[in-house]
């Protein structure tokens, strides 16, 4: 008897791979909001996937936004060549894929399943069982809209968190991975690690998953998934299936692929899950007039700064420029964390500043190369405590925009299944 996932927001899926001629190190390819003042990296991919087949042509990678829209054509045009000419193939029907991902920190876990974006909401004060975890754009749907309306498939950097601390979902499938089917197993390329992946789609593996989830959302109080990483591409997808479902009948609606989207669910307490800071560096600034303003920031507020080190009571800010570092401290910090009252600032600041650029910077050797560069200034921040996140966006909603990183930029999900979606 088919197992029943209808009210746990999460499913099996029809998951493509690319097929066994394809070389799998040049097919998967990091997300594409990674690496974002790198050009050099970029490069580099460019070169080392040359003509092969590659996710590099079914996304976007965001540096190149600078330059319109014009590759959405030909991303587009990519999917459906992939689709026709046997590049993309069926691996797992009405199944799951199991995922190992070895990086710096250990052998991260996954589950490749399809969300039900009517269970989805990313507006604040949600409280739907899958939850935004950090402020949505608005002004940066719009453009992804555009790539996904129309495109045939989808591939996901969709990261789902689940807090599972009994370790029920998915260890218990690594546990049997000898029983399961092989689907693939290779060094990715950057530095990223190795991918291991196998075929999950047997009832009693599915009966487990589905058993497992349904006690964490009856215990859940409402919150059963967190958005880890790809706040912005779910809320696309969200987007994309309201446009499309007010013109389709209702007994349309339910089966339809466009209502749901690929990710891969990882659990909180996954050892090897390590969340990371994400610094802020300006470009085009001059770095007395960044601090002279955050301090009126602050002073507006009922609050200070003084440069050292802050004590327990403070919340402490460290500031780079070509110039030297500069650690401060804020007394009577306006909002509860150290990123909200950055963040803040900035986006009060960044508009009266015409020249100006912000990039959200991952890995703090990159951010401090970037702050030695004449007209830069960064600020550093610290690591948000991974257990404190569903606590977090239960009682505040969502947090502001790129609070954590899940990793550094080369342990980033790269893109390897896809899912059609018309």
């Amino acid at each position: 008897m088919p197992t029943d996932f209808g009210s746990l927001g999460l499913s099996p899926a029809d998951i493509l791979l690319p097929a066994p001629h394809v070389d799998p190190v040049r097919w998967a390819v990091v997300a594409c909001d990674q690496h974002t003042s790198d050009p050099a990296y970029w490069k580099r991919v460019e070169s080392y996937v040359g003509d092969a087949p590659s996710t590099l042509r079914l996304t976007f990678p965001e540096i190149y936004l600078t330059e319109g829209f014009g590759r959405v054509a030909d991303i587009q045009r990519a999917m459906r060549a992939y689709l026709a000419d046997g590049t993309l193939v069926s691996a797992v029907r009405d199944g799951f894929v199991l995922v190992e991902r070895t990086i710096a920190s250990g052998s991260r876990l996954g589950l490749m399943a399809r969300v039900d974006l009517e269970m989805y909401d990313f507006e604040r004060g949600s409280a739907s069982l899958v939850r935004a975890t950090e402020g949505t754009i608005l002004e940066r749907i719009p453009p992804r809209v555009l790539i996904r309306t129309g495109a045939p498939l989808e591939t996901p950097h969709i990261m789902l968190l689940v807090d599972d601390p009994g370790r029920t979902v998915i260890e218990p499938l690594y546990q049997r991975r000898r029983r399961l089917t092989p689907l693939y197993d290779f060094e990715l390329m950057e530095g990223g690690g190795h991918l291991r992946g196998w075929r999950v789609d047997g009832e009693r593996e599915k009966q487990q998953v589905a058993a497992a989830l349904d006690a964490l959302r009856r215990a859940c109080d409402g919150l059963l998934y967190a958005v880890g990483d790809g706040n912005h591409s779910l809320a696309t997808a969200r987007q994309c299936w309201l446009n499309l479902r007010d013109s389709l009948p209702v007994e349309a609606r339910a089966g339809h692929p466009a209502r749901y989207a690929l990710v891969e669910l990882v659990n909180l307490h996954d050892d090897a899950l390590v969340f990371e800071p994400i610094h802020r560096v300006l470009f085009h600034v001059d770095e007395q007039d960044v601090l002279h303003s955050l301090s009126a920031f602050l002073s507006r507020h009922g609050a200070t700064m003084e440069p050292r080190r802050a004590r327990a009571d403070e919340q402490p800010l460290s500031f780079l420029c070509a110039k030297g570092a500069l650690s401060l401290a804020v007394q009577n910090a306006p909002f509860a964390l150290p990123v909200a009252t950055l963040q803040r600032f900035l986006n009060e600041y960044l508009p009266s500043r015409p020249d100006a650029r912000l990039d959200y910077i991952h890995g703090e050797d990159f951010a401090r190369g970037l702050a030695r560069e004449p007209g830069n200034a960064c600020f550093l921040l610290g690591a948000l405590d991974k257990h404190a996140l569903f606590p977090a966006v239960r009682r505040d909603g969502a947090l502001p925009r790129k609070t954590f990183s899940m990793g550094e930029a080369d342990e980033k999900r790269y893109y390897m299944e896809c899912r059609a979606i018309l």
